[in-house]
């Protein structure tokens, strides 16, 4: 959806005292100054050094050459530096973990996420609506969303990431009407893992903790529910006689407690699933976005290798120029090689192939600082090696 409007995230420093108007300004004239970057990270002998870490600005593919003179608009933000916490119910069991939001734990991870199918744009669009269609007081009963989405695919695919990558997107889009945002990612394992009887209690006693955070007018709060599969497995346990009665009554509570909650408008609720098809229906009814996230195709392998590329050369581990990567004639043929690896790494999960640079250069290498070329060798022995692993395991 195209709003003919450049969007800047600033990432201002967290000791400095510089207005919001002035780093807004400053920005404006370097991005002006340096001709619009996609990204900024360098701020020396500039008003900026000290102030601001990183600038991100996003805008309309079509409207690449006319930056100049559309509307910025910019989100000032900073990060929050604490771990994550621990939500634990009773016999100190762990029932979900807890993040105030922006977190440094989630920056960068969503420009990390590459992804076939344009499911970021559909996320970030579908969210901004729901919190518009609150904000207008559209009435539920005649217009019925209930801001809940559902992505299934593969383990590795990104499913969790990008869930967590979209509460601190929206947390910085948001904040001038959010001062914060906060996640809570419930451990279904833990949840469900009791008897039954217990487990309608613990899941009750979850989301009274999770109303609390919701009462915060000020705060944008996001529930994460990561393999909610788990609810398909209650509900086979009620058909095959075991406990059948508090099986039914733990699904019913949790779907209850998300239908009680979809009232409010500041919460969202994120779920993922690996087993797409095993989804309790009920629960994917309620789903207003459910998309399925597979592995990466040649040309999205070409992106993550390409970010791996560019960082381990930030880095100093890669020697020289990656110019390579964009240009497939390049005199030695790296270009060209590099296609090749990716070629053969479809079918991998973006997962892996996020580790693969790492695994590259630990068993393949010979060198700490390696030349582009070393480098691809390793990779595509590192690439040949993940996928005999994954034959073997396969056929154990």
């Amino acid at each position: 959806r195209c709003h003919r409007i450049t969007t800047s995230e600033i990432l201002k420093a967290n000791r400095s005292a510089l207005g919001y108007d002035q780093v807004v300004r400053h920005v404006e004239g370097l991005l002006r100054l340096r001709g619009y970057p996609s990204t900024m990270t360098r701020f020396d002998d500039t008003p900026l050094s000290g102030h601001v870490e990183k600038v991100l600005i996003e805008y309309p593919e079509s409207e690449k050459d006319n930056l100049a003179h559309m509307p910025l608009v910019p989100h000032v933000y900073h990060v929050n530096a604490d771990e994550m916490g621990v939500e634990e119910l009773e016999d100190g069991m762990a029932a979900a973990n807890h993040w105030v939001l922006p977190s440094a734990e989630f920056e960068g991870l969503w420009e990390s996420l590459v992804f076939d199918s344009k499911v970021k744009d559909e996320l970030l669009s579908y969210s901004s609506t729901a919190l518009l269609y609150s904000d207008k007081n559209v009435d539920h009963n005649i217009v019925s969303w209930n801001k809940v989405v559902l992505l299934h695919g593969p383990p590795g695919t990104g499913k969790t990431s990008l869930c967590k990558a979209l509460a601190q997107k929206l947390t910085i889009r948001h904040n001038s009407r959010f001062k914060y945002g906060q996640l809570i990612e419930i451990n279904s394992h833990s949840l469900f893992s009791k008897w039954f009887s217990e487990s309608g209690k613990l899941v009750m006693k979850m989301f009274q903790k999770i109303q609390s955070l919701i009462d915060d007018e000020d705060s944008i709060i996001f529930v994460l529910i990561d393999e909610v599969e788990s609810l398909a497995h209650c509900r086979k346990a009620a058909i095959g006689g075991n406990e059948p009665s508090d099986a039914i009554r733990v699904v019913n509570s949790l779907l209850t407690q998300i239908d009680s909650i979809k009232k409010y408008p500041n919460v969202f609720v994120l779920t993922t699933s690996n087993i797409t098809g095993v989804i309790d229906l009920a629960f994917v009814d309620r789903a207003d976005i459910r998309r399925y996230l597979g592995y990466p195709s040649q040309a999205a392998i070409l992106k993550i290798f390409e970010s791996c590329i560019e960082e381990l050369q930030r880095a100093g581990i890669i020697q020289g120029s990656v110019k390579f990567l964009k240009d497939a004639e390049h005199e030695d043929g790296l270009g060209t090689f590099l296609e090749s690896v990716c070629s053969k790494s479809v079918g991998l999960s973006g997962r892996a192939l996020r580790r693969l640079p790492f695994i590259a250069h630990a068993i393949f290498a010979e060198a700490q600082s390696l030349t582009p070329k070393a480098f691809l060798m390793a990779l595509s022995s590192a690439v040949d090696s993940q996928m005999e692993d994954d034959k073997d395991i396969i056929t154990l």
